[in-house]
Formats: C-alpha cells, structure tokens, sequence
C-alpha cells in the first residue's frame, strides 16, 4: 500500500503528539494499536510494570502477565470492536493495586480506531481503607449484638430478679435497702448507657443500610479486592455465574454476606487449591445467590448449628474467628425476608444458597 506525503506527515505528527505526551506524564501509561501491539509506554509504566524498551513492538499477550490480571487483551479487544471506555481495578506485580482505564485512541479526521490508551491510576490506599473499614464494619455488627443481646437481657434480669427480692425480702428500714437502691440506679444507668451507644452507633451508619440498586458485580469486586491478601496467598480461583446482574438491597449487608461466606470458604479449604463459585440465578419471585466451594465441608447434623451465635466447628477451632460470622448473615437476610441454607458434606465442600426477593419492599 502506498502511502502519500500528506498521510506520511499526518502519521508523523500523530507519532509526535503520542512521543511528547507519554513523555511527560507521570502517571502509567501504554499505548497498545489495533493490532494489540504495544506501541508506546511512559516511563512510570516501564518501572511499575518492568518493561524494557525492547517491548515495544510485541504483542501485549506476551506481557500480560506483567499486569497480573489475565484478561487484559479480552479488555483491550472489547474496547477495539467497541469504541468504549472500560474501568477496571486490577492489582501489579508489586501487589500495587491501580484504576485501569482503557480508553479508545481515534484519529478524528477519519473516525478510524488506530488502538487504545491505557491509563493506571494508583488505588493502593483506597483498597487498604476498604480493607479497614470492612474490619470497622464486621466490629461494629458484633458490638452491637453483643449491647443489643448479651448485655442488655441479662441486666434486665437482674434488674427484675433484684424488683422481685425487694418485694419479698427486704423492708425498707433495713440496712441493706440503700445497698440495694445503689445497685438498682447502676444497672438502670448502665442500660441507659447501652442504648445510647446502640442508637448512637445505629444512627451513624443508617445511610449504609439503606436498600439500593446494586450492580452485583460490582460487589463481588468490592469484596475480591478486600480479601485479596488472602486469595493471592492462598492462591484461591473464584469464577462467577452472573445471571441477574441487578439487586435490590443495603450495599453495606451485601457486601457483608459475600465478605462473611468467601472467607470462610477460604478460611475452612481443604488440602486442594480453594476454589470458589458465586453464581446469582432468578428463581420465581426470588433471586438466589450461591457460593460453592471445594472446603473441608460440614457434618449434615451441624448445618443448623453454624448459624449459632459463637457456634465453632469441633475439630476445626485452631481456625481464626469469633463463630459470629453465619449467625450475622443469617440475621441480615432473615431480617429482609430472605432465607439461606446449606448444603455439604464433610470432605466434599460446602454450597451456601441464599433466597433474597427480587422486588424488596
């Protein structure tokens, strides 16, 4: 194919244009064309992602394991055939975690697709905030049950056993009367404590309870990212399922439930590599959410018992964790309507399903 002057100079100057701006970025860049070469990187890109000046020119599916994220070409094509932008969060080699955009590079005289450019943008912090506040989060769920119900009932019951002994025992003239009187007035005080803290607590967090539209992929990620420390040591695989895409429901609880049951499956694997389902599938007026996983498994007669409060495994308690995890998922999804069950054997893995209804009230 001949190429003219005119289109000779415009190439040069798009090749100028691209040369000055990788130059001077300072934020990981490539340019990949529509051939999946990779054309261009700034120098910020060639120490985050160890690439050399000899890359340039190969194909980015001999490189994509510098990016540790497998399906950096799929990306790259969608946004080819597609002419979109796509947004991604993936993690480096270096256990750095960056914003991928993957943005469309058109030449605007002609329209035509010439490739796309990538743009990394440092998330490190944000996913380490996310990590602290999901540890914040499950903290705060256990205080609050443990204020609502382990505190609250049995200073009650003192509190009437002491009205009752009053009644039968002790006369007012005695000298154990004022003893008594004090520590009435204490435990009053202290469930007036109780509450406040509960209300207070409840009160600064009521937007994260708030039902939602959430794009369930998009919590799956948020969890992923949360728990890739542990994924990435134990080299754990989750695929998906998605079938119903949308849901209803608090951000806050999802994300609480999926967090709970993932790291349990890995927590609780066996002596295979953890791999772990999660498919979301309508069933008449519910959606149903799975995670499947190929763990040590769980006795039939204690499938009831791991929703316990403070409920540990017998032979399994050298295992991290308080035994309040289940029993809180299963209040959440009780509380909106759902239901959520098991199926397992011992050695043979465990399935999780939870019946949430699709239309919430």
């Amino acid at each position: 194919m001949n190429v003219t002057g005119e289109e000779l100079n415009e190439l040069i100057e798009q090749n100028n244009i691209l040369e000055n701006y990788f130059r001077n970025t300072i934020i990981p860049q490539l340019f990949v064309d529509r051939k999946l070469l990779l054309r261009k990187f700034t120098p910020p890109a060639m120490k985050q992602f160890k690439l050399r000046e000899a890359d340039l020119g190969r194909s980015i599916n001999d490189i994509k394991d510098n990016f540790r994220f497998e399906s950096i070409t799929d990306n790259i094509q969608h946004v080819i055939d597609s002419k979109e932008i796509l947004e991604k969060e993936i993690q480096t080699t270096d256990l750095r975690w960056y914003q991928m955009n993957i943005i469309p590079y058109i030449v605007r005289e002609t329209n035509a697709m010439n490739g796309v450019i990538i743009t990394f943008i440092e998330i490190t912090n944000r996913i380490k905030d996310l990590k602290e506040l999901e540890r914040l989060i499950s903290d705060q769920e256990t205080m609050l049950d443990t204020l609502s119900h382990d505190f609250k009932t049995p200073l009650t019951s003192v509190i009437l056993a002491l009205e009752i002994y009053c009644q039968k025992h002790l006369e007012l003239s005695s000298e154990g009367a004022p003893l008594v009187k004090t520590a009435q007035k204490g435990i009053h005080k202290m469930q007036s404590i109780i509450k406040e803290l509960i209300d207070s607590r409840r009160q600064q967090h009521t937007y994260q309870s708030e039902d939602e539209l959430l794009n369930f992929e998009n919590i799956i990620e948020d969890v992923r990212l949360t728990l890739s420390d542990l994924i990435l040591s134990t080299t754990t695989v989750i695929t998906t399922d998605i079938q119903v895409s949308e849901i209803f429901f608090s951000r806050r609880k999802l994300r609480s439930i999926l967090y709970n049951l993932i790291n349990n499956a890995i927590k609780f694997r066996g002596s295979e590599k953890p791999v772990i389902r999660i498919s979301a599938y309508p069933e008449n007026e519910f959606t149903v959410i799975s995670v499947k996983d190929n763990g040590i498994g769980i006795e039939p007669e204690m499938h009831e018992s791991i929703f316990l409060k403070y409920y540990r495994i017998p032979d399994q308690k050298t295992i991290e964790g308080s035994g309040i995890g289940l029993y809180l998922v299963k209040e959440i999804i009780r509380n909106a309507g759902g239901t959520i069950s098991v199926e397992s054997e011992k050695n043979k893995g465990s399935t999780f399903k939870i019946r949430l209804h699709t239309h919430q009230k």
